[in-house]
């Protein structure tokens, strides 16, 4: 059986084109989790463990890797000749130092990095965290620390951890070894043990708003055009991570398209409609086809949310306000269009699991929104 090169490896927490979080050096948008953080640091009675939860892409590991870099680079209180030094102000460290070069070749070894591992035999990332490496974890902590300082563990994502690798951990949780430090990061806290979340203290991130969404993508390497923030964040649901895969493979075009097809309901434009489905088909066509499902069914709730609260959001398309409007406005819309968006989801994801045609499955969706549409009208 042939081995994979390290090198050829993804990092399952990473987004593909952008920088790993352990390299990325600015976190926007979250000054007050960052001033938490701090504020229990020069407290002295800093906690052993952090959730750090919140939506996907929105900087959970960007603020794990700062607190890593933080954490291991600010001198230990030894109660020397000189006494402590000033409390630090910001989560900021030098760039350029061996501390920085290490982390950046996963080679600290004050640092454990716990996240989804290689499959070799199947050639693709495991869906869990396994004991096993929750195992290597708790070895980590029974060796003593090389200087008798800090040790930090990053663990990304807690969600991804099955059962025994949750237990392992949270035995960790309940005794930590001396200097240590617990990063974990959630996407769902909720599906995590309840005694894992009641042995952290939990830092919350929002979505971004954006202006700081538009700084981390540049940061990131994406680009972003003045009058993009304000739909890139509606689309991206304030996710750099979102707002990168979208960038990426054009999905502000690719939503302008969608809302001028459905401009069309209830008498669909059958030749655009077909022209849209075979966009999402075809060898290497996969990512593109994911995104306008994505796509589809955001447009479908943010069209049951305006049924239901009678509120347009920001316009995220050109003639997005007026579709929504037109189509929210029959009574009972909000829960129809709802069900219909539920549905559509449920059908996206068996026609993935078989392997259905994705034109033939984008094309029966539309048709789907043409036959509720024309519903709604006789209303």
């Amino acid at each position: 059986m042939a081995t994979t090169a390290p090198e050829d490896i993804p990092e399952p927490d990473r987004i593909e084109g952008a920088p790993h979080p352990r390299d990325t050096a600015h976190l926007f948008g979250h000054d007050a989790a960052e001033a938490t953080f701090l504020s229990a640091f020069n407290s002295g009675r800093l906690h052993h463990g952090w959730l750090i939860s919140g939506p996907r892409g929105v900087g959970k590991a960007t603020l794990a890797w700062r607190i890593a870099r933080f954490l291991l680079d600010a001198p230990v209180d030894d109660g020397g000749l000189f006494g402590a030094p000033p409390p630090p102000e910001t989560l900021d460290t030098p760039n350029d130092t061996p501390l920085a070069r290490r982390l950046h070749a996963l080679s600290e070894p004050r640092l454990f990095l716990l996240r989804r591992p290689w499959d070799d035999k199947n050639s693709r990332l495991r869906q869990e965290i396994t004991v096993e490496e929750a195992r290597a974890l708790k070895s980590f902590f029974a060796m003593s620390a090389a200087d008798g300082g800090r040790r930090v563990a990053i663990i990304d994502a807690a969600d991804e951890l099955n059962t025994s690798a949750a237990n392992a951990v949270l035995k960790l949780l309940e005794e930590p070894p001396a200097g240590a430090t617990f990063l974990l990061i959630a996407h769902q806290p909720h599906r995590l043990l309840p005694t894992i979340r009641s042995r952290c203290r939990e830092l919350r991130l929002s979505a971004l708003p954006p202006d700081a969404l538009a700084k981390a993508l540049t940061a990131a390497g994406g680009e972003v055009a003045d009058d993009q923030a304000q739909p890139l964040a509606e689309l991206a649901g304030g996710s750099v991570g979102e707002a990168f895969r979208l960038t990426n493979l054009d999905g502000l075009k690719l939503y302008a398209l969608l809302i001028d097809l459905f401009s069309s309901l209830p008498r669909l434009d059958r030749p655009r409609a077909l022209a849209l489905a075979e966009l999402g088909a075809g060898r290497g066509a996969e990512a593109q086809f994911d995104l306008i499902l994505t796509l589809i069914d955001l447009f479908l709730t943010r069209l049951a949310r305006a049924a239901a609260t009678r509120q347009l959001p920001p316009e995220a398309a050109k003639g997005e306000s007026a579709l929504l409007t037109r189509l929210a406005d029959a009574p009972d819309a909000a829960r129809l269009w709802a069900e219909i968006a539920q549905s559509l989801a449920q059908r996206a994801r068996r026609g993935k699991a078989v392997n259905l045609d994705p034109a033939a499955l984008l094309m029966d969706m539309v048709l789907t929104l043409e036959k509720t549409a024309g519903t709604l009208a006789q209303r």
